[in-house]
């Protein structure tokens, strides 16, 4: 999409030293948000489309239970809808404990 609509970002090493660090779903995000600075409206349409990868899921769910957040605050915080952090938690259940486990 950079070298087809804007071929000029491109040639600025700082955006070149970002895409070489992206990694999860959340890096993409934050990159795309500090590249493109979207508009509320873009914001929530695009809030439609978006998708996470197991890590992100995990890191999400892992600090809310660090910090002792509700799902309604994760869910305002970060428009992610309650049904899916819930959907998340019963998906991960398994894993958050044995990581718990281990940290303990």
């Amino acid at each position: 999409m950079l070298r087809l609509e804007y071929p000029d970002k491109l040639k600025d090493p700082k955006i070149k030293e970002l895409l070489g660090k992206l990694e999860t779903t959340e890096d993409v995000l934050k990159f795309n948000d500090r590249l493109f600075k979207p508009s509320k409206e873009s914001q929530k349409n695009n809030q439609k489309l978006k998708t996470y990868d197991k890590k992100t899921m995990l890191k999400l769910l892992q600090y809310q239970k660090k910090h002792g957040h509700s799902t309604s605050y994760m869910s305002k915080k970060y428009k992610i809808s309650r049904t899916t952090l819930t959907k998340w938690k019963q998906m991960f259940e398994e894993e958050l404990e044995k990581k718990e486990k281990k940290a303990d």
